[in-house]
């Protein structure tokens, strides 16, 4: 646990447990209909299963050097939403910090109850009640991107971390290893996530679900098919990242990706560049899915 370099400006209570909540200064990086989005979406999927969360989170962290992990270290998730890849790092690390501006921070809370090394707080990523370089290791997996100025934000990120410490980041990738018929696609269905994520919160959660049974499930079956009968090329086809997630996650990532109003996309290059200019050397990206994620040394 690491001390707050300033007071909470006030207290939610969830169980009886306290989370600080530190107001975002006016006009700060975040854009409040996206965090408004995501407090609704982590409201309505709570809870995932343990085997999941394992599962995925290896797919996050496989850059990861196990020598990074330690019990007498600290880390910091930045954009913590259901709280799901701190309850992953809570086993990797001594004690985990946590933070989300949106009412996520509620769904974190049940997640985390009764652990005694996670520690949830409502701030963003441009009010960290931390001092600079407190944490061992920093990561923001699928967060980033939905925030105005992604730059920034990994700069703000990796001022919280020690020298010598690691951050990890996934950010949405610009298809930029992709053929032109899989961007066209692509390019059709962003039309249609500019107009859902525009809807009203039930409206736009039918809507996804909806695309996730008719859309992203009959695609996600024919690379389980074509996975099955021996394909390599399996895992060039639409969807097929989500060829062995349930359709829980499925429903969850439909609402992710055509429900939020703010939306960025970068290349494997920008990425780079993004982490050398807040400071970090030593940048390994993975060759795996999710596009891209990528860990990187602070000097």
């Amino acid at each position: 646990m690491r001390p707050y370099n300033r007071k909470p400006d006030s207290s939610i209570y969830v169980n009886g447990v306290e989370i600080a909540s530190f107001q975002a200064e006016e006009g700060g990086n975040l854009d409040q209909q996206t965090v408004d989005s995501f407090g609704e979406e982590w409201s309505a999927f709570d809870s995932f299963d343990e085997a999941e969360i394992a599962t995925i989170g290896d797919e996050y962290f496989d850059v990861v050097s196990e020598s990074i992990y330690g019990e007498e270290k600290v880390a910091l998730d930045v954009g913590c939403g259901s709280g799901r890849w701190s309850l992953y790092a809570a086993k990797k690390f001594g004690f985990v910090e946590a933070v989300d501006p949106s009412k996520a921070v509620l769904t974190a809370a049940a997640n985390a109850k009764g652990l005694n090394n996670i520690r949830i707080s409502q701030a963003g990523v441009d009010n960290i009640p931390f001092e600079d370089e407190s944490f061992d290791f920093v990561f923001s997996l699928g967060v980033l991107h939905h925030i105005p100025n992604t730059a920034e934000a990994m700069k703000a990120c990796v001022k919280k971390l020690k020298s010598g410490g690691y951050f990890l980041v996934y950010l949405y990738y610009s298809l930029d290893n992709r053929g032109s018929a899989y961007k066209l696609l692509f390019k059709a269905s962003n039309s249609i996530r500019w107009f859902i994520s525009k809807m009203p919160a039930t409206i736009k959660k039918i809507l996804c679900d909806l695309i996730a049974a008719l859309v992203y499930f009959p695609l996600v079956m024919l690379a389980r098919l074509v996975k099955t009968v021996g394909f390599k090329s399996w895992k060039k086809l639409p969807l097929s990242y989500y060829a062995n997630k349930s359709f829980f996650v499925i429903r969850n990532d439909a609402l992710d990706r055509f429900g939020t109003p703010l939306e960025q996309r970068f290349s494997k290059k920008e990425i780079n560049q993004m982490m050398r200019d807040s400071g970090l050397v030593d940048i390994t990206f993975s060759n795996k899915t999710p596009y891209w994620h990528a860990v990187g040394k602070k000097v």
